[in-house]
């Protein structure tokens, strides 16, 4: 903590959103930057650092050469300029999210200080403060930039596929977005599929009608339907038709028009089975496919659909393609370390077997030369007219007669 005082310097530092001047110069006897901001009185200090000072312990793990001072309203940042001119950008993008009625968390400040050091053309307040669709007092919103790029990419596109590992929102924010688009009558109806393909082991034969032996396979889609919708209405919506939960084999040899539909699990089609969905296509609809290549569940040797539409479809007018990576995992922490853990190891396998292909190869290569050295025709030749001969030389160096040789 620094006590010190810091001096104006010659130069006005920023604005506050309420107009009060902000000093921004070095500390007396110093040559170290300071930075000083006074809070607005309206916004109370425990919105803006937390309770016990939670936010304002996490930016200083992630200003670790920046010594940090409260006092009353007024905080005062003291440490490489750089490093100043983030934290002054992100005290004013933390005050618009307040300003909103948004509560701050850990999560949102990281984050914020993300976007912030990789100097993105969007600004944090405007990624975390987006509102899609509220439900029960609940808002649902993008939490990193990747994750409002998607959304955006549904607003502006007709098809869109978001590829990313578990955890990103995929299939969620496009929930939100389909429901978003039914409240304002943009679409008449929902339609949520995939197909029913087994994690990689065997349930065996499932008891009850056929609707209850895909019921299990279609209960995510389910548990975020009733995030976003009352459940005491969602099975009225589903009684008329105006939201559709189905496997895809349902949706063969249909026109899905005024429609928002969505194929969750995407990576657990066949080619032939995206090009079937993508075909349903009908006028006034929007299509998401969403799906992450590292899960792929198909029975071996059939080629996950998800991993070669990419090349079919680039380039195509109004097909999008967004990409998450884990750093917009939204779950619990240790998620996005798991995510990270596994794709290393992936690239450890992949390198393993390449080398192993490598050291396979070039033991090939020298077997076949050793048998070559080691063929019992070497020495011999041909004559003018094509015919095999040996050296006829004896072994005193001399040549054999023609008897010797004929015989």
């Amino acid at each position: 903590m620094n006590d010190a005082q810091p001096r104006p310097s010659d130069s006005d530092g920023p604005d506050a959103p309420d107009g009060t001047h902000l000093p921004v110069g070095a500390e007396s006897g110093s040559d170290t930057p300071v930075l000083t901001r006074q809070i607005p009185p309206p916004i109370e200090m425990v919105t803006l650092l937390g309770p016990r000072d939670e936010l304002l312990r996490t930016m200083e793990r992630q200003f670790p050469l920046v010594d940090t001072h409260v006092r009353g309203n007024e905080m005062t940042f003291a440490g490489p300029a750089g490093e100043l001119e983030i934290i002054d950008t992100l005290v004013d993008e933390l005050l618009t999210i307040v300003s909103t009625g948004q509560p701050l968390n850990r999560d949102a400040v990281e984050r914020s200080i993300s976007m912030l050091r990789g100097q993105t053309a969007e600004r944090p307040a405007d990624v975390l403060t987006m509102n899609i669709v509220s439900s029960r007092g609940r808002t649902i919103r993008p939490k990193t930039l990747n994750q409002k790029r998607y959304v955006d990419a549904i607003d502006e596109h007709t098809v869109v596929f978001g590829i990313g590992p578990a955890g990103t929102g995929k299939t969620y924010l496009a929930m939100a977005k389909a429901v978003a688009a039914l409240q304002a009558k943009q679409v008449n109806r929902i339609i949520l599929t995939r197909p029913a393909v087994e994690a990689g082991e065997r349930l065996g034969f499932l008891p009850g009608t056929l609707n209850d032996k895909i019921d299990p396979y279609l209960r995510p889609l389910y548990d975020a339907l009733h995030d976003m919708v009352s459940p005491e209405t969602i099975p009225r919506l589903m009684a008329s038709g105006t939201i559709e939960v189905a496997p895809l084999a349902y949706m063969r040899g249909r026109t899905l028009n005024d429609a928002f539909i969505i194929l969750d699990e995407a990576q657990n089609t066949s080619s032939e089975q995206m090009k079937m969905f993508l075909t349903r296509l009908g006028f006034g609809s929007k299509m998401v496919v969403t799906g992450d290549i590292t899960q792929v569940d198909l029975p071996g040797g059939t080629r996950s659909g998800l991993r070669v539409v990419r090349d079919i479809l680039e380039g195509v007018e109004d097909v999008h393609f967004a990409e998450l990576t884990s750093h917009d995992v939204v779950r619990h922490r240790l998620v996005s370390a798991i995510v990270d853990a596994y794709e290393r190891d992936e690239v450890r396998a992949e390198r393993r077997a390449r080398s192993r292909a490598a050291s396979a190869d070039h033991r090939d290569h020298r077997g076949s030369r050793r048998t070559s050295d080691r063929s019992p025709d070497r020495g011999a030749g041909r004559d003018d007219h094509g015919r095999d001969h040996r050296d006829d030389r004896d072994g005193h160096g001399g040549r054999r007669d023609a008897t010797e040789a004929g015989a």
